[in-house]
């Protein structure tokens, strides 16, 4: 974020502004990189150089009003009630806010109101609902690098998760894609070519604020412990300088205890399968590569019932486990969901939970809205519906069911509270339910019944005192009073004080009646303050049972993504996996997740990954389906690994711990690297760090330079994947000599997507045959792409004269094989003459032709 300062001639001798923009000046020098909006009435203000930064990117309109010091005031404001359309849009753009309240009472200030900024947005701070993706976790980064160890803690404010990692240097381009968050913390000395190209919003901050002594301390306190030996991060000095960094920030902003942070953990590497970044954009895992959120994994699987659960889902698929204990579990869960229809007896229910989770954050934050605590309720009241659903069920289904059980104090509390359809805000009254506080009812009784006490207590007055013509009335003026005519005045009680004196009579007030008054006149005002502090009272009723609600928030996010898998797999007819401790991958009837809801019919293909069978060389035209059917193996191991079942007849997978992918590439034009430099890259990050339980997709290398350079770096990468890595691999190929490695290494086996000519054209059957294939169809495909027929039949001539040079037959030159003769190049006359298409030629156009001949010869 760009810092934002105000103009220093403006700045500059607070004495000499009025007193409303020295309040303003000194906020905004405590706020100097963020955009203050200052509450003025009915409208969030903004002036200088926030005015004229927030009319551009709000497109609203920039004025001029008034001077202070001398200087016009650039002013530019949004309304209060519309402010989150334009907060949205702002914290989109990376942008922080500071919120500046009035925190005065007007009629007692002597000269500006009192303000204060009450809180502060930034793109990793957001909490509220119309701030946030309801299908994403907002996550905040923050990095610190020590000894060269790169320490990353993060934190999800709507959820309170706060996690710890560390990791090489080298894996940060990794762990940015993984984590994918919306703003970054980091010292701001501290360079690396990978931050240049982030997206998100990056904060930096001095470097002192990542001490570890200091982070130890505000961590120790935030969780009240004597050290943070219980959480598993001894050791991490670089996470934990980080974590501290992160929390004080998170503190500053929201003016928070933050009492729903209520402790860390801290995540191991070898806890997932690895995915490097170039993997899961290649997999498209939740993004096209085309950067569309359809059709991708995620789309085709997310039938989710509830935000939670769709946010879940998005991590499941980011973090495939390696423990195999807690796989099973989830398999086992769906598997039993499945065979007793549980799953469609919790679906309605799931649809009826609100975002637990977020509206607990909130709570805890105290910004939670009246509606938020009714959805809360309305939510909490289903808990024991999907408990008792899964009364008989086991394993991991049993566990979900424990967590399920609400805090009856919390239900309780909210039942009594809250109206059962309250304002949508706090500010226009009507939230707290009635019979909740006596004194409430009271006021609210007074505004509702203030007609029928005035009859009762006007059939009092004339009954005590005798006069049948005693009149109770009010006007906005005089308020309350009693009415006697001239004649009956002289009757009035002694606790009569004259109001007014009218021609032709006299008006009153009792004490009583006064009494009255002041409650009626004040009531709205007292009502809508006791209404505040009764809410304030209910959120601090609800903070002990943070830790329940958030427990609940969990098991009904996986049980509702358990539900999901459940009914993904039914609909789309998968089939549990198998997982063995020998290493291999042995699938049949693989079918790609995505694509085959696409295209129909769809053709299913078995993949077999044996330590005697380690590397499939794929050979096969374009379009013939190479890529879809690597795709797909790392699709089902992925599938597999986040509890879900996969599309495929049986799946059987042993160990895996990472998945590379090489498919495709672009240029990376902002990084200077061309096409050949992006795909060297990504192939050396395979060579140097798979291992034998990696599996590894490898399409096309070599393609971006010359044949013999590319078809060189090919055949070593084919064989440095056998002789050290050992990785279970596909690798997809055009050039044909690579083959013959079949006949060096006997874990290569030749396989080929078949397809064959019809008539001048070719038919894809996407089926996957042993053995090479026989040739690449690049003609069939290329006329299939619209290349004009001239062009085609110019090419076929040229090829039909390459493959007299070749020395094998075959369709490419076997460039491994000795050298030997090479057939004459033809003369000018007969590539001439192979150039000529008679019959498309007229006899005039035959005849010149001739005529060039001779003249050739």
């Amino acid at each position: 974020m760009n810092q934002i300062t105000p103009d220093p001639a403006i700045a500059s001798g607070l004495e000499k502004h009025t007193p409303m923009m020295r309040q303003y000046l000194s906020i905004k020098a405590e706020h100097p990189d963020m955009l203050v909006f200052y509450r003025m009435g009915d409208f969030y203000e903004l002036f200088f150089d926030d005015a004229e930064k927030a009319a551009r990117l709000l497109d609203i309109t920039l004025t001029k009003r008034g001077s202070s010091n001398g200087e016009p005031i650039k002013m530019a404001g949004v309304p209060y009630h519309s402010v989150e359309q334009y907060l949205a849009k702002l914290v989109k753009l990376g942008e922080a806010v500071a919120i500046c309240e009035q925190v005065g009472d007007p009629a007692t200030s002597k000269g500006p109101v009192e303000r204060k900024v009450t809180r502060i947005l930034t793109p990793g701070t957001l909490t509220d609902s119309a701030l946030l993706d309801d299908t994403r976790d907002n996550v905040l980064l923050a990095m610190c690098v020590m000894e060269g160890q790169l320490g990353l803690a993060r934190i999800n404010l709507a959820s309170g998760r706060f996690i710890l990692c560390e990791v090489p240097e080298s894996a940060l381009a990794h762990e940015l894609e993984r984590i994918g968050p919306a703003e970054l913390l980091l010292p701001d000395h501290l360079r690396h070519p990978v931050l240049d190209s982030l997206k998100c919003a990056k904060k930096r901050l001095a470097p002192w604020q990542f001490d570890l002594e200091t982070a130890q301390l505000i961590l120790t306190k935030q969780f009240g412990t004597h050290d943070l030996g219980s959480f598993g991060v001894e050791g991490m000095n670089a996470a934990i300088a980080a974590a501290g960094a992160l929390l004080d920030y998170v503190r500053n902003t929201q003016r928070s205890a933050l009492p729903h942070i209520l402790g860390l953990s801290a995540e191991q590497a070898g806890a997932y399968i690895q995915l490097d970044a170039a993997t899961r954009r290649n997999l498209e895992i939740d993004l096209t590569l085309r950067g569309e959120s359809s059709p991708t994994l995620h789309s085709l699987l997310d039938t989710t019932c509830t935000a939670m659960g769709t946010r879940l889902l998005r991590h499941w698929l980011h973090h495939p486990l390696r423990d195999r204990g807690a796989i099973t579990a989830r398999h086992q869960a769906v598997t039993e969901l499945r065979e007793s229809g549980l799953h469609e007896t919790l679906r309605p229910l799931l649809r009826q939970v609100a975002d637990i989770e977020r509206i607990t954050a909130r709570v805890a934050l105290r910004t939670a809205r009246p509606r938020d605590l009714a959805a809360l309720r309305e939510s909490l009241k289903l808990l024991p519906g999907l408990s008792s659903a899964l009364a008989l069920s086991t394993g991991r289904l049993e566990q979900l069911t424990q967590q399920l059980v609400a805090a009856p104090d919390a239900a309780e509390l909210l039942e009594r509270a809250i109206r059962a359809e309250p304002s949508a805000v706090l500010r226009e009254g009507g939230v707290i339910a009635d019979g909740f506080d006596p004194e409430l009812d009271e006021l609210r009784g007074l505004q509702a019944n203030c007609g029928d006490y005035l009859l009762q207590y006007e059939a009092q007055e004339r009954e005590r005192t005798g006069i049948a013509t005693l009149k109770v009335e009010y006007n906005s003026v005089h308020g309350f009073y009693i009415e006697l005519t001239r004649a009956q005045a002289e009757s009035a009680p002694p606790e009569y004080r004259r109001r007014q004196t009218l021609k032709n009579a006299e008006r009153y007030i009792t004490p009583e009646l006064k009494a009255f008054e002041d409650k009626v006149l004040s009531a709205n005002e007292r009502a809508l303050a006791k209404e505040k502090a009764l809410y304030e009272e209910v959120l601090d009723r609800l903070a002990p049972h943070i830790p329940q609600l958030q427990a609940n928030a969990a098991a009904t996010a996986e049980l509702d993504l358990l539900a999901c898998f459940t009914e993904r797999a039914e609909t789309l007819d998968y089939v549990c996996p198998e997982f063995r401790d020998e290493p291999g991958i042995d699938i049949h009837g693989g079918r790609h997740p995505v694509v085959s809801q696409l295209v129909h019919p769809f053709i299913a293909n078995d993949t077999v990954l044996t330590p005697f069978r380690q590397l499939l060389l794929i050979t096969g035209p374009n379009m013939g389906g190479k890529s879809t059917f690597m795709r797909q193996t790392a699709l089902i191991v992925l599938l597999a690994h986040c509890g879900c079942f996969v599309p495929a007849q049986s799946a059987v997978i042993g160990p895996v711990d990472r998945i590379f992918t090489r498919i495709g590439a672009s240029d990376d034009l902002a990084g200077g690297r061309s096409t050949f430099m992006v795909e060297m890259t990504e192939t050396a990050n395979i060579l140097h760090n798979s291992t034998e339980h990696s599996l590894v997709l490898l399409d096309e290398i070599g393609r971006g330079t010359s044949t013999f350079d590319g078809l060189a770096l090919a055949w070593a990468c084919a064989r440095h994947l056998l002789e050290r890595n050992r990785s279970y691999t596909l690798f997809a190929t055009h050039y044909f000599e690579l083959t013959r490695l079949v006949e060096d290494y006997k874990q290569v086996a030749n396989v080929h997507l078949d397809a064959v000519e019809h008539g001048d054209g070719i038919v894809f059957l996407h089926s996957v045959e042993e053995g090479p294939a026989s040739q690449s169809y690049g003609l069939q495909v290329a006329q299939l792409a619209g290349i004009p027929k001239s062009v085609i039949a110019a090419a076929r001539r040229r090829l039909a004269q390459l493959e007299q040079q070749s020395i094998q037959a075959g369709p490419q030159a076997d460039m491994f094989a000795a050298p030997e003769a090479v057939t004459p190049v033809p003369s000018p006359v007969v590539e001439a003459v192979m150039d000529l298409e008679p019959d498309e030629m007229s006899p005039k156009e035959a005849l010149e032709a001739l005529y060039r001949l001779k003249g050739l010869l």
